[in-house]
């Protein structure tokens, strides 16, 4: 499974990459680690509940580029060892996704890696609550698609999900984990948001 993915983003090659320097929008990094195991999993975190933003939510290791950081990707490793002590020699980058902004206008510069399996990791509880591995099975069978509701200052909507043991995986996360899945593993996926109510209506 991970050779198809090391194939199906051979046309990504990890790129160290330089933030913007007209300092307009925040930029952050974030990698998507995979073990290696016969069912490879997907290293996920969940956010402490008293933060101030993103406050208990599944994300990825990673966080905000700093001015000592030499590149994006020095920022995924070095957030990663922070968050869950995943030392940056035992990851072996394979690829750079595109960047992609998130509602909030940050820049994020997503990198795939493999990593061996087995590793203990240790959560910062000043930042998290838990770390977490999801199968790649599990994501990529159907049936366990989900959906659940949040709100936006203009209303409800409905929103494509996963659950896992009473984690939702949704949002910014699920959509770059759709992208990896899609263009290597088949996964099909839509993730759309339906509207429920609109602010001022009924």
């Amino acid at each position: 499974m991970l050779e198809l993915i090391r194939n199906g983003l051979s046309h990504l090659p990890p790129e160290p990459r330089q933030p913007l320097t007209d300092g307009l929008i925040r930029e952050a990094a974030v990698l998507i680690a995979l073990t290696r195991a016969q069912d490879p999993s997907v290293v996920l975190i969940k956010r402490a509940e008293h933060l101030s933003s993103h406050s208990g939510q599944v994300a990825f290791p990673g966080g905000m580029w700093e001015p000592g950081d030499e590149s994006l990707l020095h920022t995924a490793l070095r957030e990663s060892e922070e968050e869950i002590a995943l030392s940056p020699r035992h990851v072996e980058v394979i690829a750079s996704l595109p960047v992609q902004a998130t509602r909030f206008k940050v820049r994020v510069s997503p990198y795939v890696g493999f990593i061996p399996d087995g590793l203990q990791f240790v959560p910062e509880l000043g930042e998290l609550d838990s770390v977490f591995q999801v199968p790649l099975s599990f994501l990529l069978d159907g049936s366990n698609a989900c959906t659940t509701e949040f709100t936006l200052q203009d209303g409800r909507y409905e929103a494509p999900c996963y659950f896992y043991q009473g984690y939702c995986i949704w949002g910014f996360t699920l959509h770059l984990l759709v992208d990896v899945l899609s263009q290597t593993l088949g996964l099909t996926m839509p993730l759309e948001y339906r509207p429920l109510t609109m602010a001022g209506k009924q």
